[in-house]
């Protein structure tokens, strides 16, 4: 495995961890009414590759399941992630 290749795969596992985590503080925040983390930040950590880790702590910690623009946009941001990976190793970039 080629060096870019483990930056790639360490940087996408510490935000999938970072995505579940944030999932996990908003989710206890919203239980003890204390100022929660902005939808916009949970998209966020999605988007910059931590969509695994969103999408499995949204239903980990079974947080934001009833808000139809997290069930869909959090998988559709996985699925954007794995086309972009696709599109880059054909191209040869990865």
């Amino acid at each position: 495995m080629e060096l870019k290749h483990i930056i790639i795969l360490a940087y996408l596992v510490i935000m999938n961890i970072v995505g579940v985590a944030v999932m996990g503080i908003d989710k206890s925040k919203a239980k003890r009414g204390a100022w929660r983390i902005k939808e916009a930040t949970l998209f966020l950590v999605s988007l910059i590759g931590g969509s695994i880790g969103t999408w499995a702590g949204m239903y980990i910690f079974r947080h934001k399941t009833k808000h139809i623009y997290f069930v869909i946009g959090m998988p559709l941001i996985l699925i954007l992630h794995i086309a972009l990976a696709v599109f880059l190793f054909n191209k040869g970039i990865l």
